[in-house]
């Protein structure tokens, strides 16, 4: 008998068919029900001679005399029904179903579907009528895994994978971009390409107003993950409202019945805040009587509309500067004649116009890290955007309202200048940098651990050489906290196969995250905020004792751990050391990661709050 229909079914209908002949006082019921009650903790003897032989064993110790008046009736009814539940269970809806499709019913605590956005962040314009930096585009990364003591992720010959609109905490649901973005009335100026509405330029689509499911119809098996890309969310839910940070369900079936396997509920975060107005609508620094002086410039734009009015001065003052006729051909996009790999959806590389202007990157970032005479910056002399920390940065990034930068990096107080350096570095005045892809190193701050690390620093709270105006991102010679070599941290796979978002989170919103939306996953698949710690996640209670877990730790939250683990520390103190410390009082990395509670030897129950670094001797003598 299964464990669901002895808790859920049997027991409790036995239970209640006791508690009736308890006031009959009849002695023979009242062994036939403790043969009922007990039946299924005996099932596997039963089984073995059958269920018919174990009643009649019961039987033959009745008394031959037994008269059956309407109360055995009733009894020998319910051991019926109880029988047919044991052997044919039913659905919801009354319909038989086979063993196996019972046993699909406790499906759901074997699969882990583990999800992510690919950037923490995607933006897009806000009017696409005069020229376009980004169209509305997201991806979504899933993997799917059947848990286990040794978990296997799974492909698309077992599985399918499905997106669709969910509400976050506060009722929002974004379901649909119709009537959101005039990004559809340019889809062929800009990229040539007709779309319907609320499909993406790589054909996704948004569920729509009956938030119909969606696929993640490409899977690949180097990453061994399913995508969906070029989704085109905007930042405005199905009320009017602006949301940032959106969210979607993910859901993995079985590919041959299509049941339902698991369900993990991520952000599509994106936005449309770029705050180019604040310099280039009329009357702004470049977009004034001097700036039009300056630079030769007849008449600024006469829109009355704010959004198109400073996108026209953005044009005309590229016009007026580089003798180009872009007013005359909007819309323009941006990436036509400035190479961005961002767009280079194909990795062509530069092609046709693009061929000989510089980067798009390197247009702007280099633009507006130089002063207003286009001079390298100084004390007395500033650059257009002053590198001000993150503040620079969400003059053109999303942005102050938004606030892109969410996730670890933001809780521990650093700036976008700590990991990729200033608007020179970023646009490539100092060394050779190539966008998007020539980014900052999870290693380049988590340079290894308390045994071994880059300059005594076990996290490093700048990428590089502080002296470094190129901001070259350190290589550690300690791996244990890498990427994969020559990978971005976006690309790469580490514990299992699993990708690193998978655990950790989306780039700039690692978990946990200041964003409350962005912890939703994390707490559905562990039941906290915080990196995938907890082995139950994707092993159940299947796991042995190890420290050959994601880098080197050792089982969490596991009392059996606690009270088992001195010859790990026997065999190897350093492997202990690596997180807990050299002298053993802990560090950074032994921190927990949620509220424990420990049961020991020595000190007995203790309770540890999230947070604390676990040292050896909280629970008992420190070693010899």
């Amino acid at each position: 008998m299964t464990p669901f229909l002895h808790s859920q079914i049997y027991r409790p209908l036995a239970t209640l068919i006791i508690i009736i002949d308890l006031a009959s006082q009849n002695k023979y019921h009242q062994d036939t029900l403790s043969w009922i009650i007990n039946f299924p903790l005996a099932a596997p003897a039963a089984n073995s001679r059958g269920y018919g032989a174990s009643w009649r064993i019961h039987m033959n110790q009745r008394p031959d005399t037994i008269v059956l008046p309407w109360l055995n009736i009733f009894f020998i009814s319910a051991l019926t029904c109880l029988t047919v539940l044991l052997i044919y269970p039913f659905t919801a809806k009354g319909e038989a179903i086979s063993p196996n499709q019972a046993d699909s019913l406790r499906k759901p605590e074997r699969f882990q579907v583990l999800a992510f956005n690919d950037l923490g962040m995607h933006c897009y314009d806000r009017d696409f009528s005069v020229f376009s930096l980004l169209p509305p585009f997201n991806v979504i990364h899933a993997q799917v895994l059947r848990k286990g003591r040794n978990p296997r992720l799974l492909s698309d010959n077992r599985v399918e994978l499905f997106y669709s609109a969910v509400e976050d905490v506060g009722g929002s649901i974004n379901s649909t971009s119709v009537a959101k973005s005039n990004f559809w009335d340019h889809s062929f100026d800009l990229f040539g390409i007709t779309l319907a509405e609320d499909q993406g330029i790589l054909g996704a689509m948004m569920p729509g107003l009956d938030n119909t499911l969606q696929p993640l119809d490409e899977f690949n098996p180097d990453f061994r993950w399913f995508t969906a890309a070029g989704i085109p969310i905007t930042a405005i839910d199905d009320s009017g409202l602006n949301n940032e940070y959106p969210m979607m369900r993910i859901t993995a079936k079985n590919k041959l019945s299509g049941e339902t396997l698991a369900e993990t509920d991520i952000v599509l975060p994106v936005s449309a805040e770029m705050n180019c107005s604040e310099c280039h609508a009329d009357g702004g620094i470049a977009a004034d009587d001097q700036a039009a002086l300056r630079n030769g410039v007849a008449e600024w734009s006469d829109q009355s509309n704010f959004e198109i009015q400073y996108r026209e001065n953005i044009l005309i003052l590229h016009d007026a500067r580089h003798s180009t006729a872009l007013m005359a051909t909007t819309p323009v996009l941006c990436a036509a004649c400035h190479y961005s790999p961002a767009l280079d959806l194909g990795g062509t590389g530069p092609q046709g116009d693009q061929i000989g202007h510089s980067l798009l990157s390197f247009a702007i970032h280099g633009r507006h890290g130089r002063t207003i005479d286009n001079t390298s910056p100084d004390n007395d002399t500033p650059a257009i955007i002053p590198e001000d920390s993150t503040t620079s940065c969400y003059q053109c990034h999303p942005g102050s309202n938004t606030k892109c930068l969410r996730g670890a990096m933001a809780n521990a107080g650093l700036s976008c200048q700590d990991c990729h350096g200033g608007l020179m570095a970023v646009a490539g005045a100092y060394a050779d940098r190539m966008p998007w892809l020539d980014e900052p190193k999870c290693q380049s701050c988590h340079t290894g651990d308390a045994v071994n690390n880059h300059d005594g620093s076990i996290r490093r709270t700048v990428a590089y050489e502080v002296d470094d105006l190129s901001a070259t991102p350190i290589i550690a010679a300690n791996k244990r906290f890498a990427e994969q070599d020559d990978t971005l941290y976006r690309n790469s796979l580490g514990h299992g196969g699993l990708a690193c978002s998978s655990c950790h989170g989306s780039t700039h919103a690692i978990w946990p995250s200041l964003e409350p939306n962005d912890n939703v996953a994390a707490e559905q698949i562990q039941g906290h905020a915080g990196t995938i710690i907890e082995c139950v996640a994707c092993h159940g209670r299947q796991l042995g004792l190890t420290t050959k877990g994601p880098h080197g730790m050792h089982n969490v939250n596991d009392p059996r751990w606690n009270a088992n683990h001195e010859e790990f520390y026997e065999r190897n103190p350093q492997s202990c050391q690596a997180c807990h410390g050299i002298n053993l009082e802990g560090t950074v990395l032994s921190r927990t990661a949620a509220q424990r509670r420990l049961k020991t030897k020595e000190n007995g129950r203790i309770f540890v709050p999230q947070g604390t670094m676990v040292s050896c001797n909280m629970c008992h003598k420190m070693p010899d």
